[in-house]
């Protein structure tokens, strides 16, 4: 299994940004694909998911109304678009898949322990 995180930059404050999870190696209808991110000096935080099936997605409350996670069965890509981004927002953005009962809930699916797969990393830096 391959994930591959794409479309982070540097960017001004109140800006945009879409990150891009390609997804490959098996086949993942009944998995989450979520986005965690961690700045430096500080653990990686919950971003957002979204189940393959069905779309239900969790937005972590600081990026709640800023965010839009999204999926494309046809590309095996998970979207994160971001707007109105802010200094805060700066950290490395890490995609993950997993499938595990553990995410059966909200509780589950935030946490970073139920997840499997994990990409890269891809560097958000908002400038002020």
């Amino acid at each position: 299994v391959q994930l591959q995180a794409s479309g982070g930059g540097l960017v001004q404050a109140g800006g945009s940004l879409r990150l891009s999870c390609a997804a490959s190696g098996r086949t993942f209808s009944s998995y989450f694909i979520a986005w965690f991110r961690q700045a430096p000096g500080k653990e990686r935080e919950f971003v957002a998911a979204i189940r393959w099936t069905g779309g239900i997605t969790y937005y972590a409350d600081s990026v709640q109304g800023r965010s839009t996670i999204s999926r494309d069965n046809a590309k095996s890509t998970v979207y994160l678009q971001m707007n109105s981004l802010k200094p805060e927002d700066t950290a490395v953005y890490y995609c993950a898949a997993g499938g595990s009962l553990v995410l059966s809930n909200r509780r589950g699916v935030v946490g970073a322990g139920g997840y499997d797969y994990w990409g890269q990393g891809t560097q958000v830096t908002v400038s002020s």
